[in-house]
């Protein structure tokens, strides 16, 4: 698995690992994909997987977490503004709270993984009806399409490190357009 061959490069060369996972629990069906830390070695822990609400609840959510094994959690407790109690978002962290124990968090990811994954289903069959090829998510806001010379949306050249692979792509969100505007805004790339 690549997980565990990132983790050991990291061991290896001695470097830390920070996992961006903020779509984890956007998913349109059971991944059974678990944080990357969870496969860390706890005498040796090197990743730090970092969540964000602003993905699951929306974009003012200025809260996030780090998952990672207590020897990296530690050190993170020294830095000023958490060890103060002056963080900026600690009104925002309180409502949060609430939200996840009275259980609303939890019907609310079920809710939005529902209707992105039928977004996600709709806009696939519309790239794939204008006759172009689609990698269809499991979850998350995007999907990518392989270019046969109209562009929308980002270029996929802006993900990737190596700039030459992937500019004949397109990263298309579907997370908050209308499905009208889903299927006109595909139609744009009927050739």
């Amino acid at each position: 698995e690549k997980r565990a061959k990132l983790i050991e490069m990291a061991k290896k060369y001695d470097f830390f690992v920070a996992s961006d996972e903020a779509y984890q629990l956007l998913n349109f069906e059971p991944s059974g994909v678990k944080p990357m830390f969870y496969h860390d070695d706890p005498e040796n822990p090197k990743v730090f997987s970092i969540g964000t609400f602003s993905k699951l609840i929306g974009p003012g959510t200025k809260v996030g977490w780090v998952h990672a094994h207590e020897k990296l959690l530690k050190p993170l407790t020294s830095i000023g503004w958490i060890d103060s109690g002056n963080n900026p978002v600690i009104f925002s962290s309180m409502n949060l709270l609430h939200f996840m124990e009275s259980g609303a968090l939890a019907k609310h990811i079920e809710m939005v993984s529902k209707d992105l994954g039928e977004r996600a289903k709709l806009i696939c069959k519309k790239i794939r009806d204008v006759g172009l090829e689609v990698r269809e998510p499991k979850g998350g806001y995007f999907v990518w399409v392989q270019s046969k010379g109209k562009m929308t949306g980002r270029s996929g050249e802006a993900m990737a490190i190596n700039k030459d692979k992937f500019q004949d792509f397109m990263r298309l969100c579907f997370c908050w357009l209308t499905r009208a505007q889903l299927e006109e805004g595909i139609e744009y790339l009927r050739q």
